[in-house]
């Protein structure tokens, strides 16, 4: 018994640890483009522009980083903000809930948008 709390322990990730800085944010998916899925709104792919613009295949909006988390703005729609979990060119979108989409970053806008 005494060995199984140690166990479970190793089994929880630590996604507080795991979760991008502002500034590991920006390096990442500035001037790039990120495909994935979002468990609200299914699939998506947007490039994010230097100036704060996004733009996708059909729709455009804005991106910002405060603090340590990415601001996006679509239409007249508010303002939501995701905590990101970066690994290599794999993106994590997370809110307070946990793990709300993924994604993977692709060099540039090859999408052309």
């Amino acid at each position: 018994m005494r060995y199984i709390l140690p166990l479970m322990l190793l089994a929880t990730p630590a996604l507080a640890a795991d979760l991008a800085t502002g500034d590991a944010i920006r390096a990442a998916l500035v001037g790039n483009t990120v495909t994935g899925s979002m468990a609200a709104s299914g699939g998506y792919a947007e490039f994010y522009a230097p100036d704060g613009s996004l733009h996708a295949a059909d729709y455009t909006g804005a991106w910002a980083v405060k603090g340590n988390k990415m601001c996006f703005t679509y239409g007249q729609d508010p303002e939501v903000c995701w905590s990101v979990a970066i690994s290599g060119a794999q993106v994590v979108w997370m809110s307070e809930a946990g793990e709300e989409g993924h994604g993977k970053i692709k060099p540039g806008n090859p999408g052309g948008w």
